[in-house]
């Protein structure tokens, strides 16, 4: 499913399922030694996910910790992102000379939660998602929008190492599965690459859930194909 939405050279490795009574990775116990049953099933599987990706690379099984921000530590040389919600876990990791970001998300396909689409909307995106639920009602666009921005904060913070609010970014949704999105706050970058402005993206619905997947191209002058607003 997540594979669909990343160009080639990168690798994705997903699941429907957790294997019962597996342990945590060696050296990373300590990230979920306080966790409930449920987190830590979800992240020992994600993580072998990731393992499994980063084998396809040609890179022995290491454990991958978390940075400040819980984000996954990859190997030099690597970036990837990794995912999980009820009933599926990934991970997609590709070579640095291949991309410059990876970020994926993975949604059930409801409703959002009373008052959340409020605190993560700006200007216009409310009215694009009620057309949309209007259009195509089977979607709930305003979770799909959501799922969006998460994959554009994990592409974001490995290149830039700052936080990015749900009102940082404007989206423009394609219902044919990809989107836009506007970044409405400085996108100075921590390496010699020009600033970020508009991040590309792409979102499968299947099996009850949403993926969204956002690419950073290492070739940063390579144009976004911006959807209709």
């Amino acid at each position: 499913m997540i594979e669909q939405l990343l160009p080639h050279g990168v690798v994705a490795v997903e699941t429907f399922e957790d294997v019962p009574g597996q342990q945590s990775f060696p050296g990373e116990e300590a990230l979920v030694a306080n966790a409930v049953e449920t987190r830590r099933r979800e992240f020992i599987t994600a993580r072998r996910c990731a393992r499994d990706a980063l084998a396809k690379l040609g890179y022995a099984p290491v454990p991958i910790r978390a940075g400040p921000k819980r984000e996954p530590l990859w190997p030099a040389g690597v970036v990837g992102s990794i995912t999980h919600t009820t009933g599926f876990r990934a991970a997609a990791v590709a070579s640095q000379s291949v991309l410059a970001s990876i970020g994926i998300d993975t949604e059930q396909n409801g409703r959002l939660p009373d008052g959340v689409e409020e605190s993560i909307t700006v200007q216009g995106e409310r009215e694009m998602v009620a057309a949309l639920s209007r259009a195509f009602p089977a979607t709930h666009w305003d979770r799909l929008l959501f799922s969006a921005k998460e994959s554009v904060y994990k592409a974001w913070y490995p290149l830039t190492g700052r936080w990015l609010g749900f009102e940082d970014v404007r989206l423009a949704i394609d219902p044919v599965g990809r989107f836009a999105a506007k970044l409405l706050v400085d996108g100075s970058r921590i390496d010699d690459c020009p600033p970020l402005v508009e991040f590309c993206g792409h979102f499968v619905i299947a099996h009850g859930l949403i993926a969204t997947a956002v690419t950073v191209p290492s070739d940063t002058a390579a144009p976004c194909s911006r959807p209709d607003p």
